[in-house]
């Protein structure tokens, strides 16, 4: 069982911490306190304990037990169930790691569920201490804070993406041509990519409901806050599209500059045989045993020596004027 990390506020002031999960009601009996908790792969039973501390709705503790939830919002009757993925990306394996964030939301209490240590709380909480006057608009500030370090991440990730893929683009011309290892690197990193962009549009859409004033919890002073984190996953979102048009002219360019570099052989192998063709034809006419002209003759030998050279001497002219050698 993983050890819960709690805090409690009270009149806009942090009053306590790490105590145990079992006083949260008595911390909410308290008129003005705001209360959080923080499991990070919490078994089974300490999540029901806490939902019948609380009263979680069974279907939002079933998905944040669960594997793999979509971005999302669901609402129940005494809380909000918020869903997201905190992301890294690793670029010299190709593998974007995500860590699921859930969270319930009321208007007295935060719960945040972690399912590893992949995304560290630390920033979260120096994001809340670094703004600590800002907690008098109650849990939308603790949401707030949240939101914004995970969409710190999704930066950082576009910005990895946007380096790798200007380094591959500076590449394509290069004559070298990529190794089986390095197509397979280009294909993991596209598929990173497509999985970084099916979060990131979800969760703009999550965002947008949590802001929704007829159901949401933010304060209408506090809304420029949510509406900026929801401008960033904007710019976000349209920097993976941007991406993903990048990739598919990458992948376009790379097979028209592979289908070049192949015309490009075939012709210097064609032209070569072409060359090498004019002897064989001369040798083999001549190597016949029957009557031509200078047949056993000194200067019939000569002839066709001469022949060959100037033959091989104008094809050869011919194919370096059309850049075919």
């Amino acid at each position: 069982m993983t050890e819960a990390l709690t805090r409690k506020y009270r009149k806009g002031v942090l009053d306590s911490e790490n105590f145990p999960v079992s006083e949260i009601s008595e911390c909410l009996e308290e008129p003005g306190t705001l209360v959080w908790v923080d499991l990070c792969g919490p078994s089974v039973d300490q999540l029901h304990e806490l939902a019948a501390e609380l009263g979680l709705h069974e279907l939002a503790v079933e998905d944040a037990l669960g594997e793999h939830q979509r971005p999302k919002l669901d609402r129940y009757g005494t809380h909000l169930f918020l869903s997201c993925h905190s992301v890294q990306v690793d670029v010299e394996t190709g593998t974007l790691h995500e860590t699921e964030i859930d969270a319930f939301i009321n208007p007295r209490w935060l719960i945040t569920v972690r399912k590893n240590e992949g995304f560290p709380i630390k920033p979260v909480l120096e994001r809340w201490d670094r703004s600590a006057n800002l907690i008098t608009h109650g849990v939308s500030f603790l949401v707030y804070g949240l939101l914004d370090v995970v969409v710190d991440g999704y930066f950082e990730a576009v910005e990895a993406f946007d380096e790798y893929y200007e380094d591959v683009s500076e590449g394509l011309f290069n004559d070298q041509l990529l190794t089986p290892m390095e197509q397979r690197h280009w294909f993991d990193m596209r598929r990173a990519m497509v999985r970084f962009h099916r979060l990131v549009v979800p969760m703009r859409e999550a965002v947008s409901s949590l802001m929704r004033r007829e159901h949401s919890v933010v304060p209408e002073d506090f809304y420029p806050y949510f509406q900026d984190v929801y401008d960033h996953i904007l710019r976000v979102s349209e920097s993976t599209d941007s991406l993903r048009d990048l990739v598919g002219t990458i992948v376009e360019t790379n097979i028209s500059l592979r289908d070049y570099r192949q015309n490009l052989i075939v012709k210097k192998v064609s032209s070569w045989a072409a060359i090498i063709a004019v002897p064989a034809l001369i040798t083999g006419f001549y190597g016949m045993n029957v009557p031509f002209p200078g047949f056993g003759k000194h200067w019939g030998a000569f002839a066709s020596a001469t022949f060959i050279v100037l033959a091989c001497a104008a094809l050869y002219a011919l194919f370096r004027r059309r850049d075919w050698l």
